[in-house]
């Protein structure tokens, strides 16, 4: 089992809530990410502890490969681990954006697409966040609209909750809005297109940049009556949220032991606590289990048995 370093990121929109809900002992203020589990370059996160201390993410795959990540995944990835895991925290309203799918990344140049989720943890009373479109839209009226700073008109927006779920499949505009907190599971990808930014300009006086031809590409025009993941979560069972070609994410919420069976799975597991406190015993290694913790299990465990009263997140390829 493996913790890793967060990789904090301070943003001009980053909160508090990062620091206490990892029980992390800095002052730093403003921090809007902190990076969990990354293979992106320059921002591998680094093996927090044990034997393996000091490695990064990606110094794990090329020495382990299939015993870490799986075996068809180690074919289909290589040497790059599959997903980004962080924690977001938005003080102020984030960008509206929208990433490719792989194949229509491929065609612009970009090596793949992004698809993603987000779990809300404890937000702001009334954040909200956008995901999907509300009503039919074109390409020409989709430009028009962001020219004429319209375009959160055909946006569907969410008052967010603790445990809602979203699912951001490629094509899918989406935003998180002030107050907003979540985890989010993502493809191992840096492809995002900024549709548009509420006419904020920076600290030089420039409004950022808008990737207005690219994202009308990458847009999935599709209209879908809601856009909030419905599911029921009983105590001591895994429900599952999302299943797709990217990840399969999992919400349990334990009162009581349990053991998790990996014996037919080929796919490392990542386990995200986002309530209480516990821990893991996996192979006759045990290691604490608390809010704000994320430990990576290698494809080769066999089982892992969870104690303790913790609500979490179980996602692998």
């Amino acid at each position: 089992m493996y913790k890793f370093e967060p990789l904090l990121k301070q943003t001009l929109w980053g909160g508090d809530k990062i620091i206490p809900f990892k029980h992390l002992d800095t002052q730093m203020e403003n921090v809007g990410e902190s990076w969990e589990i990354s293979g992106v370059k320059d921002n591998e996160t680094i093996v927090a502890d044990g034997p393996d201390k000091g490695k990064s993410l990606n110094q794990l795959v090329r020495e382990q490969r299939e015993k870490l990540v799986g075996r068809e995944n180690y074919q289909r990835f290589g040497d790059e681990f599959p997903l980004l895991i962080k924690f977001i925290d938005a003080r102020q309203d984030l960008s509206i954006q929208v990433h490719p799918t792989d194949e229509i990344a491929h065609r612009q140049g970009k090596p793949r697409g992004k698809t993603e989720m987000w779990y809300a943890l404890e937000s702001a009373p009334g954040a909200q966040l956008y995901n999907g479109l509300k009503q039919q839209i074109t390409p020409e009226q989709y430009k028009e609209m962001v020219e004429n700073d319209t375009i959160t008109d055909a946006l569907a927006r969410y008052e967010v909750h603790e445990g809602d779920v979203f699912f951001i499949p490629a094509g899918r505009i989406h935003a998180i809005g002030a107050g907003c907190f979540v985890a989010e599971i993502q493809q191992t990808s840096d492809v995002t297109y900024r549709i548009y930014d509420f006419k904020r300009r920076d600290k030089n006086g420039n409004y950022r940049e808008l990737h207005t031809e690219l994202a009308a590409e990458s847009i999935n025009y599709t209209v879908l009556d809601n856009y909030r993941t419905a599911y029921s979560l009983p105590k001591n069972e895994g429900t599952q949220v999302v299943g797709c070609p990217y990840f399969t994410t999992a919400v349990y919420d334990l009162t009581e032991p349990m053991t998790l069976d990996y014996s037919d799975l080929d796919s490392f597991v990542i386990l995200i606590a986002v309530r209480g406190r516990g821990k893991l015993i996996c192979d006759e290694e045990e290691t604490t289990f608390q809010t704000g913790d994320t430990v990576l299990i290698p494809a080769t465990a066999k089982e892992v048995k969870v104690e303790g009263t913790v609500r979490f997140l179980e996602t692998f390829v």
